[in-house]
């Protein structure tokens, strides 16, 4: 994957937000992003919360707004596998697919997922590069090379299943999946603050470490920082 160029604009990343679009509105409204800004989502844009439907929408409009990076999460790499897979649906519902659906429609089904949500999906990337930092969903391999990095930690280990290290490459990797306090480690940022658990939903400067916190109705919180 191609490394990206240092932009004039902000660098800004997003936790999980898990279907709750009053807490996205809320944070993109006090971030207010302009086309010279870089917003990096780490995923699980969707399922648990009630309204995954509009949080992708958001999504797509936002990638209109400024230079936005998807990271591909597990829950949508399960919405993608489900598409012509009966058991692979199954499974996602079991994780909160069936939340995501009901926001389309009582009778929904994977056919009632509109085509340019699937087209946003199919863009998220597994990792994005830029010459200090590196943004993953989940975890990293701290002895592979960011191309050759397995997707089970990209997308589903969690940090205290699997307790990253500082990584070859020297540069600072900043996650989501694993919810909690913002937790920064020095060589790696975790900024899933469990929204989709009855948490907050977090943005984090990665120039400036400001940070914007909001809860999941979209009410504005005081951010903590914790270091640990």
């Amino acid at each position: 994957m191609e490394q990206a160029q240092s932009t004039a604009g902000r660098l800004i990343a997003i936790g999980d937000i898990h279907g709750h679009a009053l807490a996205l509105e809320s944070l993109l409204e006090a971030i207010t992003p302009g086309p010279d800004d870089t917003l990096v989502t780490l995923g699980d844009y969707i399922n648990r919360g009630p309204d995954s439907r509009k949080v992708l929408g958001l999504l797509i409009d936002l990638s209109h707004r400024c230079q936005l990076i998807p990271i591909l999460g597990n829950h949508e790499e399960m919405m993608l596998d489900s598409r012509n897979n009966p058991h692979a649906e199954q499974r996602w519902k079991s994780y909160g697919g069936d939340a995501t659906l009901a926001s389309y429609g009582p009778d929904a089904g994977i056919g009632g997922i509109p085509q340019d949500h699937w087209n946003f999906l199919l863009t998220c990337q597994p990792y994005y590069e830029t010459d200090q930092f590196v943004f993953t969903h989940a975890n990293y391999c701290w002895y592979s090379k960011l191309e050759e990095q397995p997707s089970s930690l990209l997308r589903w280990l969690s940090l205290e299943e699997s307790p990253p290290r500082a990584h070859l490459n020297g540069k600072k990797f900043v996650v989501g999946h694993t919810p909690g306090p913002i937790r920064d480690c020095g060589f790696c940022l975790c900024i899933d603050t469990g929204c989709g658990f009855g948490g907050k939903l977090s943005a984090f400067d990665m120039n400036t470490g400001d940070t914007w916190q909001v809860e999941e109705d979209g009410n504005q919180s005081v951010p903590q920082l914790t270091i640990v």
